[in-house]
């Protein structure tokens, strides 16, 4: 497995971009400004959107792994790469994501906490809406991981 830092073409990653947000309009608002990174094992299995979001806080923006690449611990690489990335130069890693119970469960086995929501972001914020395992999302919920050493 290897991790790798693209820093130019980003936009040839769309497909995958579009696994992690539905949106095209919504990646082009952090995509340029944030650093991806992309996972392989041997091929391209999930990737990462990080940007920095004032005095030592890093946020995931986007979080994708192929659908066919599920459940087998690439998410999670993703997320340990990203804090130990970050570790030195961040205090903590924030997310934002909608209420599906399984995507949130996932996120606070990898140590996230919630601690902020906004009502109404993705109704506001998406042309369509957007449904996962059957939920309409409406708020975003955000979620907190204090990284050890951080600046």
């Amino acid at each position: 497995m290897d991790i790798v830092h693209v820093r130019s073409h980003k936009k040839a990653w769309l497909p995958l971009l579009l696994v992690g947000d539905e949106s095209e309009a919504m990646i082009d608002r952090y995509l340029e400004r944030g650093e991806l990174f992309v996972l392989h094992d041997p091929d391209a299995r999930g990737l990462c959107v990080v940007t920095r979001e004032g005095e030592g806080v890093a946020e995931i923006k986007n979080l994708a792994v192929a659908a066919a690449w599920r459940r087998r611990g690439y998410g999670r690489a993703l997320i340990e790469f990203v804090c130990a990335r970050y570790a030195s130069s961040c205090h903590s890693v924030q997310l934002g994501t909608g209420e599906v119970p399984s995507t949130l469960a996932f996120y606070r086995a990898c140590g996230f906490v919630p601690f902020d929501r906004i009502p109404d972001f993705f109704t506001r914020n998406y042309p369509q809406p957007i449904v996962e395992e059957g939920i309409l999302l409406r708020d975003m919920v955000y979620l907190r991981r204090r990284l050890s050493a951080g600046g």
